[in-house]
C-alpha cells in the first residue's frame, strides 16, 4: 500500500483544518518549530502550510525535495518565494477570501469609534472622569461616504454604509456603472469628484506603484474641510506625512488607521496624534477569519495532493495538454493584457481577443485567460492567476470573447486585444518573430509599430509635425533618462503619430507631466511590464 503524503503545518490554523487533513495524510502540527529544525526535516514533506510569520524562501524550497504544494493561510504570499517554488514545480495556494468580512467589519468598527470618540471616552472614564461634552461625536446618517476601490471588501463596506443611511459614492475605474447601480452606489469618473464630495473617505485598494501615496498633499487639498479618513487596506496608499500635516491644520478632522507604511508602526508619529485612532493591522484578526483561513487552506492542500481541481493557485502551471505552438505565446498574451490596462485607464465593457494566422487553428482559451491575467494584474487586490482571472472579469461585468481568422496580412501569427467602452476601442497587438520567437508589440492604439517589450516603456500620441520627437527626447535627456529603442507609427503624413520607447530607468510622473504640457502631445503613458 502506498504511504500517505506527509504535511507539515508550521503555524497555528483552525483545529478543524488540521483534523480534515489527518483523515487522508500524515500531519505534523509543529507551530513552535525553529527555522533550523524546519530546514533539517522539510525534505520529508509533500505539503507545507504556513501563515505570515514563516519565511519560505529559496533556501527552504531548495531543501524541500519532495514538496508538491505550499499553502498560505491568508491573503498575501509575500513570505513565500513564488518564483523559486514555480521553478521547482511546487504549487503555491492562498486563501484570499478568508478575511474579507473581517476587514469590512474592522473598517466599520473604526468608522464608528472615530465618529463617537470611543477610545478617548473609554480612557477618560477609566480615569474616573465624567465629561460628556468633551466627546460629542458626529452621525453617519445622510453623510457622504467615499469609497476608493470597489472590490470585494469595498463592496461589503458599501453595503454596511448604506444600511446606516449614508450616501455612498465610489471611485474605481475598473468597475462598471451598471454594477454601481445594482449596489446603490454612485460611481464617479474621477478621484477628484470623490475628494470634493465625501465627508468620509475609506480606501480599499492593492498597494501598487500607481496607488502608492494616492492620497497625498495634493489630494488632501481637494477634500472638504473636516473630512475623516480610514485605511484598513495597505500602508503606503496614504502619504503619512501629508496626513499628519492635514490633521494638524484641521483639514482632516480625524483618521482611523489599521495599516502603516512601515510595520510595526510603533514609532510612527500618527499613532500618538489626538485626531487618530490606530490599531496594529487587525483587519484579518478575528477568530472567524483565522478559522476560515485555516479550514480553507487545509481543503485546498487536500485537493492539491489528491490531484483534484484547486482554486486560488497563485502560480498555476500551464495545463500539460496545451499545444507547444500555443504555449509559446502565453507570456506575450499576458503582456498584451497588462499593456491594455495601462492604455484604457479604467473599466471596459468588453475585451475581445482576436487570433490571426496559424494560431487561429488551435485551442486558444488559455491565451485568452493569459490576457485577462495580465489585464487584472495591477487592478485587483489579490494575486491573479489562471483560475480567478475569468472570475474577476465576470464580477466586473466585462464581456470576454474570442474571434479567429486564419487570414493575416503581415505576420504568420498575430494576437490583437481590444478593450471597448462606450463604443470606443483601444487595441494592442503582438506576435513572435524569428527562430528565437522574440516578442514584439506590433500594434498600439490604432497604429502599427514594432517594439520589443521591456520592463520600462512609454507611449506618446502627438500631432505628426516636425520636431516632436526631439522635444520629447530632450525632456527625457534633461532628466538623465536613456532611450534604449524607439519606434514611430503613423497612418498619414501630418496626421497623428504614436511613439513607443524602451527606457533603462523609470520615468517619474513629474517628467511625464512635463511631456504632457508640450503643445500637440495628446496622450502619454509610462508602463512597467514586470
Amino acid at each position: 500500500m502506498e504511504e500517505p503524503a506527509r504535511i507539515l503545518i508550521k503555524e497555528k490554523i483552525a483545529t478543524a483544518g488540521v483534523e480534515l487533513l489527518r483523515k487522508d495524510f500524515e500531519v505534523d502540527f509543529v507551530p513552535d518549530m525553529s527555522r533550523e529544525e524546519m530546514l533539517e526535516c522539510i525534505g520529508e514533506y509533500e505539503g507545507l502550510i504556513v501563515r505570515s510569520a514563516t519565511k519560505v524562501d529559496a533556501e527552504v524550497i531548495q531543501a524541500a525535495r519532495q514538496m508538491k504544494v505550499i499553502g498560505r493561510a491568508g491573503v498575501g504570499v509575500d513570505n513565500i518565494d513564488v518564483e523559486a517554488a514555480t521553478k521547482r514545480g511546487i504549487m503555491v495556494i492562498n486563501a484570499p477570501q478568508s478575511n474579507i468580512i473581517s476587514a469590512a467589519e474592522q473598517t466599520m468598527a473604526l468608522l464608528m469609534a472615530m465618529c463617537r470618540n470611543v477610545p478617548e471616552a473609554v480612557g477618560s472614564l477609566r480615569e474616573r472622569c465624567w465629561d460628556r461634552k468633551k466627546f460629542e461625536g458626529v452621525e453617519l446618517y445622510h453623510k457622504v461616504m467615499g469609497i476608493v476601490g470597489l472590490g470585494r471588501i469595498g463592496t461589503l463596506v458599501a453595503h454596511r454604509c448604506l444600511a446606516f443611511g449614508m450616501q455612498v459614492i465610489a471611485y474605481d475605474p475598473y468597475v462598471s456603472e451598471e454594477k454601481g447601480k445594482k449596489l446603490g452606489v454612485e460611481l464617479v469618473s474621477e478621484l477628484e469628484e470623490l475628494l470634493d464630495q465625501a465627508d468620509f473617505i475609506t480606501v480599499h485598494l492593492p498597494k501598487t506603484p500607481e496607488t502608492y501615496h494616492l492620497l497625498g498633499e495634493e489630494a488632501f487639498a481637494k477634500m472638504k474641510d473636516g473630512v475623516r479618513i480610514l485605511n484598513v487596506a495597505r500602508g503606503g496608499i496614504i502619504d503619512e506625512d501629508a496626513l499628519l500635516a492635514a490633521l494638524d491644520s484641521g483639514k482632516v478632522a480625524a483618521a482611523a488607521l489599521d495599516v502603516f507604511e512601515k510595520e510595526p508602526a510603533t514609532e510612527c508619529p500618527l499613532i500618538g496624534h489626538p485626531g487618530v485612532i490606530a490599531t496594529p493591522h487587525l483587519g484579518a484578526s478575528t477568530q472567524e477569519a483565522q478559522d476560515r483561513a485555516g479550514t480553507m487552506i487545509a481543503e485546498f492542500v487536500r485537493l492539491a495532493l489528491k490531484g483534484e481541481f484547486v482554486a486560488n493557485v497563485v502560480n498555476l502551471p500551464v495545463p500539460a495538454e496545451v499545444d507547444e505552438s500555443v504555449r509559446l505565446f502565453m507570456p506575450l498574451a499576458e503582456k498584451l493584457g497588462l499593456l491594455l490596462t495601462y492604455l484604457v485607464e479604467g473599466h471596459v465593457d468588453e475585451i475581445e481577443v482576436e487570433y490571426l494566422g496559424g494560431l487561429a487553428g488551435n485551442e486558444t482559451g488559455v491565451l485568452t485567460v493569459a490576457v485577462l491575467k495580465g489585464f487584472f494584474q495591477k487592478v485587483v487586490f489579490e494575486p491573479v492567476n489562471y483560475i480567478n482571472a475569468p472570475i474577476f472579469a465576470r464580477e466586473r461585468g466585462i464581456a470576454v470573447r474570442e474571434t479567429k481568422s486564419e487570414q493575416t496580412r503581415d505576420y504568420v501569427n498575430l494576437i490583437m486585444v481590444r478593450g471597448r467602452r462606450d463604443g470606443d476601442d483601444v487595441a494592442v497587438g503582438g506576435t513572435l518573430v524569428g527562430l528565437s520567437n522574440a516578442e514584439r508589440f506590433v500594434h498600439v492604439y490604432e497604429y502599427d509599430i514594432d517594439l520589443s517589450p521591456s520592463q520600462y516603456m512609454a507611449f506618446f500620441r502627438y500631432a505628426d509635425i516636425p520636431g516632436m520627437i526631439g522635444k520629447i527626447g530632450t525632456i527625457l535627456g534633461n532628466h538623465d533618462i536613456n532611450i534604449a529603442h524607439m519606434q514611430v507609427g503613423r497612418r498619414k503624413i501630418s496626421g497623428e503619430a504614436v511613439m513607443g520607447i524602451n527606457v533603462d530607468t523609470p520615468i517619474s510622473e513629474d517628467v511625464m507631466e512635463e511631456i504632457r504640457r508640450v503643445t500637440d502631445v495628446k496622450d502619454s503613458k509610462f508602463i512597467i511590464l514586470w
